[in-house]
């Protein structure tokens, strides 16, 4: 089955839209992992981001679409980080979830194949169901990012308008008439033309954030045949109301990325005296609920 197939379907059986962004980082993970950190060692943090992540992902697998591990967290541990980040998709696909894994990676050429072998599909060392791609170097900089989606039915989610807001200044830029958001959606319905599977989507998706809602309309209608990655919901300001012209008729078509309102639930004023540190998991469960009861439109 295509990747655009199964998060469809993952979307259907979960009866859940969001995505559960994993951002682990070491001040704001709660007492009972941060307290078993022994020494202030690469190994001993990617331990305490191993647990963290794992425990996160058996809350929530089964009441949401996927998860999305944030490369950048763990990269910042060194090799020992990049071990944990191992870890972590695996138990992500073994309990059942979609993992987009966020690289935003990008090159050209062989480079890029390279990056693409390394995290896509079951034939990949990472084994991630997908990866996001930034656009910023062209065509043949995606070409052979889709070329191994075809051969492991993996997707990629490309950069088209994100949720930060300095993003405008390229993305917002108008030549002959089109914005560069505009012509990189152009870029992603045309490589999705030939790759529609029965869902009604390709391999190819795009990210566009929920801080832009009116972009977001408009890249609905740009890239009928793509998968939408919603960030920006939540924390940094984006609402339920904002993220609905992401979907089409049916409920399908997005998935909504929330990473610190979820899995940092237990500091989060409205959680923080009922759950607090010691009960941080049952706020995670509580959040994921609360989530998927705004997106249920």
């Amino acid at each position: 089955m295509s990747f655009a197939d199964r998060l469809a379907a993952a979307v259907q059986t979960s009866g859940s839209v969001t995505c559960v962004g994993l951002d682990p980082r070491k001040a704001q993970l709660p007492a009972p992992i941060r307290d078993q950190v022994v020494g202030d060692t690469p190994d001993a943090w990617a331990a305490a981001y191993t647990q963290f992540c794992t425990e996160i992902i058996d809350v929530v697998a089964g009441r949401v679409a996927c998860v999305k591990p944030q490369a950048a967290f763990f990269e910042q541990l060194g090799p020992a980080g990049m071990v944990s980040l191992g870890h972590v998709i695996a138990h992500a696909r073994k309990a059942g979830l979609l993992v987009i894994t966020d690289g935003k990676r990008n090159d050209i050429g062989s480079t890029a194949t390279a990056y693409a072998d390394a995290y896509l599909g079951d034939a990949s060392p990472w084994g991630s169901d997908s990866l996001t791609v930034s656009p910023y170097l062209g065509r043949d900089s995606l070409e052979p990012f889709v070329e191994v989606c075809d051969a492991r039915q993996a997707g990629i989610f490309v950069l088209v308008k994100t949720s930060n807001p300095g993003g405008g200044l390229l993305q917002d830029r108008v030549t002959d008439g089109k914005s560069v958001y505009a012509a990189v959606a152009d870029l992603v319905t045309e490589l999705n033309a030939a790759r529609i599977g029965k869902s009604g989507y390709g391999p190819v998706g795009a990210v566009v954030g929920a801080t832009y809602p009116e972009q977001l309309a408009e890249m609905r209608a740009a890239m009928p045949g793509a998968w939408i990655l919603i960030p920006g919901f939540g924390a940094q300001g984006g609402a339920a109301d904002d993220v609905k012209a992401g979907f089409d008729a049916s409920g399908l078509g997005a998935v909504v990325n929330s990473s610190r309102h979820i899995i940092f639930a237990h500091a989060r004023p409205e959680y923080k005296d009922k759950f607090g540190d010691a009960k941080w998991l049952d706020a995670v469960s509580a959040a994921t609920d609360e989530m998927n009861g705004q997106l249920r439109f």
